[in-house]
């Protein structure tokens, strides 16, 4: 199963995309320096699993990382099924423990198009150098210019409780180190489970958010022509759904798959016929290259 980041009860997260080429801002270190002693370098990248919307707008502000500098052990707590925990809140005891430091990484404040990081496309949410311990919870405040855009028009995108500040608990295992005090992940914005609609013109956040690494889940990808054809993507199994909206050109990827065989189904319109591909085997940390699939009517 997906391991996904979920608001609990009013919990309302909308955690973020930057979608053009989103370099990460220099805190006080630049992004070529290696950490020291006592440093850990952390890196976040965010990705989209897409939505029936033109665009969707988040206004990313900053973007910081807990870490409990007393531990240096993974000893995190199951809390069962590969589910984290994401709210608006804040518990104001990571203040006042002395071990709990927030740090800022750099990033490029804006506002970006989520839509545009699908099919393989990713993009640098923050990066910095932070003191050596567990990284617990990633908060990131939001700007006020959060909106989507569907048939041509555009609508505000709200939290329930108008907090802009989220805060996601993750586990200090799930981040992949990628060299000697280097650690990266990955976060999947799943759009069309994060932004309900509540009643007509009216959306809110409520994010979904799978976290992945490369080297511990593998991906799908190949072409499905003609674009007229207006295909939507399903890749699944018993355990796990994924979607994608190929390019213009028809190109698709599907990354953050865990090990196993999957079906892949093509959803085509405009007369066209839909297709199903079965037994699809999937490899940690390798790409499964699916034969073209050209649809006919």
């Amino acid at each position: 199963m997906k391991t996904y980041l979920r608001t609990t009860g009013w919990g309302l997260a909308a955690l973020i995309l930057l979608a053009f080429a989103f370099h990460a801002c220099q805190k006080d270190n630049s992004t070529s320096m290696s950490p020291g002693a006592g440093q850990q370098r952390l890196s976040i990248y965010f990705a989209d699993n897409p939505g029936y919307f033109d665009n969707v707008f988040l206004d990313i502000r900053k973007v910081e990382v807990l870490v409990d500098t007393c531990t240096t052990t993974d000893g995190d707590g199951n809390w069962g099924d590969d589910y984290h925990r994401c709210w608006w809140w804040e518990d104001r005891r990571d203040d006042k423990d002395t071990c709990q430091v927030w740090d800022s990484l750099g990033i490029r404040a804006g506002v970006y198009d989520v839509l545009s990081l699908r099919n393989g496309t990713d993009t640098l949410l923050g990066d910095g150098i932070v003191p050596e311990g567990k990284v617990k919870k990633i908060r990131i405040t939001l700007g006020d210019n959060n909106y989507l855009v569907k048939d041509s028009t555009t609508y505000p995108l709200k939290s329930p409780s108008g907090q802009v500040r989220i805060v996601i608990e993750v586990r200090h295992s799930e981040w992949e180190e990628f060299s000697d005090d280097n650690f990266r992940l990955w976060l999947d914005f799943d759009v069309d489970r994060s932004i309900i609609q509540t009643r007509q013109g009216q959306f809110i956040l409520r994010p979904v958010i799978h976290v992945f690494t490369l080297k511990q889940t593998g991906s799908i990808s190949g072409k499905v022509t003609p674009w007229n054809a207006y295909p939507v993507i399903t890749v699944y199994n018993d355990q796990d759904t994924s979607y994608a909206l190929p390019w213009k050109d028809g190109e698709y990827k599907l990354r953050g798959l865990k090990a196993g065989t999957y079906n892949l189904f093509v959803n085509a319109s405009n007369g066209y016929k839909d297709t199903t591909i079965t037994g699809i085997t999937v490899s940690r940390g390798e790409n499964t290259k699916v034969d073209g699939i050209k649809l006919n009517k």
